[in-house]
């Protein structure tokens, strides 16, 4: 990237503002665009001015999360050659702060190498080449403008109410919309789902998203808790009720008061509690352990379970009264597996969460991507997180390929290479070029029968051997460049293609 526009703060060109109407009018047409390379965004802002166009331009992706954030827009345009960790990242805060946009990319050529956000942003968007035709842009912001119409977003929501329910598919983005329905209402939600697949995440979307959000959220495992003590959990306890109580003891109920009780598993709850349960949903009063006094309840009840509760109920294991009241709106969460075009923006956003909390991240190839979106996911979520911090743990701040991959994630794909290749070798060593001292046998790739696409091929050993390099020689450019038999120059230019940075230890 060009040194200037790296440095640079986000700048409002106004194009031509002053014969475009008025602001109300320009904020909905306003077009944001990331540029990542200074000769395409010079290229591309003279077009825009030239068409009257009213837009921003930022260069850093924290900018491009602020104006989104901030700022209403008709299109984001994505121009530049992105590495592949930027595509992630990027198409995470579009997801995030803007899922109503149509965002539109530019190809430097329709040979291009560059495929961004082909993966990591799944949902709808545009492709166009450079330069620029005039009908196709301005079909594209047709489109754009049609699905801003057509998703109302003239009252958008907070931004951040959504964050951790990350995914573009249909089914991710109507739980979105019933949480919007339900959230403002006092109505008890039922959210049904596999283990792992983030029930306590939309409870906790439900509770932001109410008049109560002011209160407390209050979660409570109904199946973690001996059945002997849940009552008292639940309602709390009157000195001296039990062997054990020296004082009394507000319970759960009296905690949430005002706010949200969330009740997790409740598949798992006694028949007994499921009585008094229900007697607090009806007469919205309840009884500590050992006393007599009613105490008002004024407490939303939201509920959770991975478990067929109709099925426990004509097997008399749950209270179909109970079933009732609690599924006055239900929300069923999709496994992972049935909504497998999200595993990309998960990983960007575990990732990013995971660097945020614990200062560790680890990026993916594209090929691993892909791998990992085949991947059945039993443990939904819950499964992909842990993978990720384990990979963080085993792979810090590094790329993970393929063969990084825990056996059980490859599937078929079994091979040392990230396009399925076995590798032979030869069994006279290369001297380095640098050292004198023998290098690693030569790797030589069969041809699968299936055939590849060569040049992606060449392009990722490519990048593989230069990241190599840079770590080998702990990101001195020209030792590296010794290395690989190139000048400098040379592999500056190619590490710049490829989006590779020098080692943080440089």
């Amino acid at each position: 990237m060009d040194g200037t526009l790296a440095e640079a703060d986000s700048v409002a060109t106004p194009g031509k503002e002053a014969d475009t109407g008025g602001k109300d009018n320009q904020d909905k047409e306003r077009i944001l665009v990331y540029a990542h390379d200074s000769k395409e965004a010079h290229d591309l802002e003279m077009v825009l001015q030239f068409a009257g166009h009213v837009f921003t331009e930022v260069f850093a992706l924290d900018q491009l999360e602020k104006e989104l954030e901030q700022n209403r827009f008709l299109t984001v345009i994505i121009t530049g050659s992105i590495s592949e960790s930027d595509q992630q990242q990027l198409a995470r805060i579009i997801s995030h702060a803007a899922p109503d946009i149509l965002p539109v990319v530019l190809y430097e050529s329709p040979e291009s190498d560059q495929k961004p956000l082909v993966l990591a942003y799944p949902g709808e968007w545009i492709t166009l080449s450079l330069p620029l035709v005039n009908t196709e842009f301005s079909r594209a912001l047709e489109q754009a403008r049609a699905r801003g119409n057509s998703c109302q977003s003239t009252s958008r929501r907070p931004t951040h109410l959504f964050r951790s329910l990350t995914g573009r598919s249909a089914a991710i983005q109507q739980i979105r919309r019933d949480i919007e329905k339900v959230g403002p209402t006092d109505a008890n939600v039922l959210i049904l789902g596999e283990s792992g697949t983030g029930k306590e995440v939309v409870a906790r979307n439900i509770h932001y998203h109410s008049k109560r959000r002011g209160k407390t959220f209050v979660p409570v495992n109904c199946g973690a808790i001996p059945r002997e003590l849940l009552e008292s959990e639940l309602f709390g306890h009157e000195k001296g009720a039990f062997t054990g109580a020296l004082t009394a003891r507000d319970g759960r109920f009296a905690l949430a008061e005002g706010g949200t009780l969330f009740l997790d598993e409740i598949g798992e709850m006694p028949m007994d509690m499921q009585v008094k349960l229900l007697r607090v949903l009806e007469e919205r009063t309840y009884e500590r352990v050992g006393g007599n006094r009613q105490i008002k309840a004024d407490v939303r009840i939201v509920a959770a379970t991975n478990c067929n509760l109709e099925k426990m109920i004509a097997e008399g294991k749950f209270r179909e009264d109970l079933f009732y009241r609690l599924e006055v709106f239900p929300i069923n969460l999709p496994a992972l597996r049935d909504r497998i075009e999200d595993v990309p923006l998960l990983i960007a956003q575990l990732n990013d969460r995971l660097e945020h909390e614990k200062n560790c991240s680890v990026d993916f190839s594209t090929q691993a991507i892909k791998v990992l979106s085949e991947y059945a996911w039993p443990g939904n979520v819950r499964e992909l997180a842990n993978l990720i911090e384990r990979l963080a743990i085993q792979y810090p701040n590094s790329v993970v390929q393929v063969h990084d991959l825990p056996p059980k994630y490859r599937g078929g794909h079994v091979s040392a290479d990230d396009n399925g290749l076995q590798l032979e070798f030869f069994n006279e060593p290369r001297q380095n070029n640098l050292t004198g001292s023998p290098e690693p046998a030569v790797a030589t790739p069969k041809l699968p029968a299936q055939g590849l696409d060569l040049k992606s091929y060449i392009s990722e050993v490519e990048m593989q051997l230069i990241t190599q390099a840079l770590e080998e020689t702990n990101g001195v450019i020209a030792h590296a460049a010794k290395l690989l038999g190139l000048r400098r120059t040379t592999l500056t230019e190619k590490m710049r293609k490829y989006g590779l940075n020098r080692p943080k230890t440089a």
